[in-house]
Parts: C-alpha cells; sequence; structure tokens
C-alpha cells in the first residue's frame, strides 16, 4: 500500500488478478460497462493461469481506496510496447498522485491509456516530472447497444469459428489493426495497438468467441470477435473486413447477429470505435449503439 495526496487515498498494487478482483469487483460491478476492459483482462488472465501459463512478473492490477471505499482501479498488462498502463475513471487527485507513484517505484512510462479525464491528468504529471510531454496516439469512444436495429439482410450466414480457422483468422487480427490505423487517416502502424497472436486466436475460437460472416458459397468474406461476457459484459471486437469486400454489409450483419446471440445470453454489449474513423461510427450508431465514454491513448516523449 502506498499513501500519497489526501491522507486517506491508497494505493493498493496486485500482482494477483483474483486478489485484485476480490478487492475490487464491487466498484467494477457498479459500472461493468466502462470496466470492461480491466474485468475482462483479470478473467482472461485467470482462465490463463488455469492453462499453466502464469502471467509476467512485471505485470499488475491497481485498487485506490479512500475512506469511502474502492474509487478507482488500473491495470498494467500489456504486451507490446510501450506497455502502457490502463485506468479506470478515478479522482482527480488520485490519478495525480499515481503519476507520481509510478515515478517514485521507477516504472518507465512511455504511454498510457484509460478513461479521460483520469487518463490525461496523470500523463500531464507524469511528463512535468521527466520533463517529457503528452501526444495524443488516438482517441476511443465506448458505446453500449440499446435496442439492436437490424440492419438490411445480406447473402451468406454467420458461422462460429473453428480450429481449422487459426491461419485466417490471425492473418486478419494483424490486418484489422493496421487497417483501423490507416481508415482513420494515420500511417498504418501508427498507433501501436497490441498484436494477437495465434495461441490467443486459439482461445477465442476454443471459447465460441470468434465468428465469421460467410457468403453464399461458404467463402469467409469478415470476422467479428468478442470477449467472454465479464460481470456480465461483453465486448465486440475486432471487426474486420477485407478491403475487397467492403460496403456490402458484412459487417453490419455480423455485428447485429453477434450481438443478438450475446444478449440472448444474457450479456449487456459494448464496444470501442475510433473517433477518427467516421464510417464504424457511423454504422454501430445505426445498429444501436450508443456513447458512454470517450478515452484516450496517450504517449509520453521527453
Amino acid at each position: 500500500m502506498n499513501d500519497f495526496g489526501r491522507a486517506d487515498l491508497r494505493l493498493d498494487f496486485c500482482t494477483d488478478a483474483a486478489r485484485f478482483l476480490s478487492l475490487a469487483e464491487r466498484y467494477l460491478a457498479a459500472n461493468p460497462v466502462v470496466s470492461t476492459v480491466v474485468t475482462s483482462n483479470a478473467a482472461q488472465t485467470l482462465t490463463r493461469q488455469r492453462d499453466g501459463t502464469a502471467p509476467p512478473e512485471s505485470d499488475w492490477w491497481l485498487v485506490v481506496t479512500d475512506q469511502s471505499g474502492v474509487v478507482g482501479a488500473a491495470m498494467r498488462t500489456a504486451t507490446s510496447p510501450p506497455c502502457p498502463p490502463f485506468l479506470l475513471p478515478m479522482p482527480d487527485d488520485a490519478a495525480v498522485g499515481l503519476a507520481r507513484v509510478l515515478h517514485e517505484r521507477g516504472e518507465e512510462v512511455l504511454g498510457i491509456n484509460g478513461a479521460l479525464p483520469t487518463v490525461q491528468l496523470c500523463a500531464d504529471e507524469l511528463a512535468r516530472l521527466v520533463g517529457g510531454r503528452v501526444d495524443v496516439a488516438y482517441h476511443t469512444r465506448l458505446h453500449e447497444l440499446r435496442d439492436l436495429v437490424q440492419p438490411a439482410a445480406v447473402p451468406g450466414e454467420l458461422r462460429l469459428a473453428t480450429e481449422g480457422d487459426v491461419e485466417l483468422a490471425t492473418e486478419w487480427f494483424e490486418a484489422f489493426l493496421d487497417d483501423a490505423d490507416e481508415q482513420a487517416g494515420r500511417q498504418r502502424g501508427a498507433a501501436g495497438h497490441q498484436a494477437t497472436g495465434p495461441d490467443e486466436v486459439l482461445r477465442r475460437i476454443r471459447s465460441h468467441h470468434l465468428w465469421f460472416w460467410v457468403d453464399e458459397s461458404g467463402d469467409p468474406v469478415h470476422l467479428t470477435g468478442a470477449n467472454p461476457p465479464a460481470l456480465g459484459v461483453a465486448r465486440i471486437g475486432p471487426v474486420y473486413t477485407p478491403p475487397s469486400q467492403r460496403g456490402r454489409g458484412w459487417a453490419s450483419n455480423a455485428v447485429a447477429g453477434v450481438s443478438r446471440q450475446l444478449q440472448a445470453a444474457g450479456a449487456r454489449v459494448c464496444l470501442y470505435t475510433d473517433q477518427a474513423n467516421p464510417t464504424s461510427n457511423k454504422i454501430y450508431a445505426a445498429l444501436g449503439f450508443a456513447p458512454v465514454t470517450d478515452m484516450a491513448n496517450l504517449l509520453l516523449a521527453t
């Protein structure tokens, strides 16, 4: 534990996902859509541990408390440089105090992601401490599905990916990351998204949370994934259509079909959009997704 800022404001860094959830679950469950990235990450970590894969020793989860109880949470589990911490909403003085504690711990923080304004306050203080600056990599927006609006029907159908699809699915996961930058007007690879390898793709397939839209010939023309529900919330992504297949309604129908299945299983459905990509924002709004909160991926440079 660490004291900082106000006398009653404390940090508890956890290296064990189970302990983190035991401390923070009530706070996370109070707003499970906003908490989706942290809760699904912790749940996935526990699943990997049961499969015999221990998390890196550098990983941590954070619980922020004051006299009223838990008031914030964060994690640092990203595996791709700059391995940014991810922050959920917390009091402003906690965000500033977190920056000071990370600096005191000697952690190199070259990027930081999460909910606004928390992430901006923390990044600004980190930049002040090291004499650097904060740049915006990109802004995202979290949306939740309200009432699903069925799009115009297209040929084909949704089918679950199988273990025989690992190679194609992994290739499309990688293409999704590069194309997302390009569609938002950035250089390909500029956002530094975390890559998804074949092992993680296989886990998604085995959990039955990866789908293809196949055309009338049975050929895959689109991929939609989702995270298994955590605290009753399932997050859709990636959503990828190869360039030659775009503009045909595959994505809208696939996301609608996946959303319907997730809701039928009792989950609330959410997804992130890149605010610089007007096409995806328009598609999801038409399906019935409504904005919940804005987030940012920030970079720190000296």
